[in-house]
């Protein structure tokens, strides 16, 4: 008999994207089906038994032909939660960092009608063993992704999340790389979602599969793309003000100089005028850049 409207919204459904996780994913989808109705993996196009595995320990799986990024992997779990329906959403990853114990207390303000997302916090009251690098660069990553969303979290990059219907149907993303947790604080902001966070633990295992700074400076690279869109005033304004301003205040002591000495100091000269233009550029470039978002908007 056919799921009725009310059994499909019922359901919890646990979304894993992965890439090339078959040491780990078989038991995330294990560990993960004790607390959820149902485990969608979605095998990014993995060259590995990632999606073999992940069958036979009873998920269901969605395969891309070729590697795309995670950003296309959540989306295209998204995309079909939002045809299937379910009440709740959990995303996490498939790597074994997370611990799939943790999901009741990060579906509890979904559930509740508290929240439309909960983000699980590494940084929050639970002491994890993190590397002091990569600890480093999430905490970098979550300053500026806070400053350029006006949504405060103490840890933006988290994969393990919970969505309420709500969320679901208004997240609609465009990075198809690591940035998409970023962007989903970007969105939710736009989107007048309730966000909080919870405590999660997590557990890194082995050798990471990217080298930490090139996976931080590519998402560093998006992050900067999302504020310069979405706040242009900001992102080319303020730092327009500031070179201006440099560049006066070196102007000034040009003038000063020549008049005390009658010397004329050419590279002092040429410094003020470079930043004087390199200013004005920036600061118009965001006034025009602010006034055609505005525009669309």
């Amino acid at each position: 008999m056919p799921a009725t409207e009310e059994q499909r919204q019922a359901r919890i459904i646990a979304a894993i994207p992965c890439f090339n996780e078959e040491r780990f994913i078989g038991s995330v989808v294990l560990k993960t089906k004790g607390y959820v109705d149902e485990v969608m993996v979605i095998d990014d196009g993995s060259t590995d038994k990632t999606a073999l595995v992940a069958e036979r320990a009873g998920a269901m799986v969605i395969r891309h032909d070729c590697n795309q990024g995670k950003g296309a992997a959540v989306s295209t779990a998204f995309e079909r939660i939002r045809e299937m329906g379910c009440s709740a959403l959990v995303l996490l990853d498939g790597d074994g960092q997370h611990e799939p114990a943790d999901i009741p207390s990060l579906l509890r303000p979904v559930l509740e009608g508290k929240a439309d997302i909960a983000v699980g916090s590494r940084f929050l009251h639970i002491k994890s063993h993190i590397p002091r690098v990569r600890a480093l660069g999430q905490r970098i990553l979550t300053f500026f992704t806070n400053l350029g969303s006006r949504v405060r979290l103490t840890d933006s990059q988290s994969g393990f999340r919970a969505f309420s219907p709500k969320a679901i149907e208004a997240l609609s993303f465009a990075e198809k790389g690591l940035s998409v947790e970023s962007e989903m604080q970007f969105l939710a902001k736009d989107a007048s979602l309730r966000v909080v966070e919870v405590p999660v633990s997590v557990v890194y295992y082995g050798i990471a599969k990217r080298s930490y700074l090139a996976h931080g400076m590519w998402v560093f690279n998006s992050v900067m793309g999302l504020v310069s869109r979405r706040l242009p005033l900001f992102f080319f304004g303020v730092p327009g003000l500031v070179a201006l301003a440099f560049g006066l205040w070196q102007g000034t002591k040009v003038v000063q100089g020549y008049n005390s000495t009658g010397d004329f100091y050419i590279g002092p000269a040429l410094l003020a005028v470079l930043l004087c233009t390199v200013g004005t550029l920036s600061l118009f470039t965001g006034l025009i850049l602010y006034t055609i978002r505005s525009f669309f908007k």
